[in-house]
């Protein structure tokens, strides 16, 4: 978001048809924000389920025998042939080859990396459901005020 782009508008002047818009703007955005978070909550779950693998992994011994998935639901039976170093993925199909101390540095970076991006769109969440409670106070105030000046007319 550009801060510097930002005006104030007061919303008592705004007509009701733009006040009905600018709520439909806030929900589409409460919207999206909410489903950036809900991606960024499972992105963060498999980054701490790696690491947990990793810690795992080094406490068990070479030659010890595991399933090794070759599907998410197909794996064939293998053996341990290195403890100490794993190939970690660290996107757009580029592997790297860490020491176990490294790949539980390099979980723990990303995971508070994610955290501090989630608590970023949260922030901006409960900002623009702040904004849409708002809009949607006044554009119900502007309603109420069209109806009674209509029922006044009509008397």
């Amino acid at each position: 978001m550009a801060a510097e782009n930002v005006q104030a508008v007061d919303l008592a002047q705004l007509p009701v048809p733009q006040l009905n818009q600018l709520r439909a703007q806030f929900e589409e955005e409460e919207q999206m924000l909410t489903q950036s978070l809900a991606q960024l909550k499972g992105v963060q779950s498999r980054f701490i389920e790696s690491q947990e693998s990793v810690l795992k992994l080094s406490k068990k011994e070479t030659g010890k025998d595991v399933l090794v998935p070759l599907t998410s639901s197909m794996y064939v039976p293998g053996q341990l042939a290195n403890t100490e170093k794993v190939l970690i993925d660290i996107g757009t199909g580029y592997h790297v080859k860490m020491t176990i101390d490294e790949a539980k540095g390099y979980f723990t970076r990303i995971t508070e990396y994610i955290t501090k991006k989630m608590e970023v769109v949260q922030k901006n969440l409960i900002e623009k459901d702040k904004l849409r409670q708002v809009t949607t106070e006044m554009l119900q105030l502007k309603i109420q005020a069209q109806q009674q000046q209509t029922a006044q007319q009509q008397a």
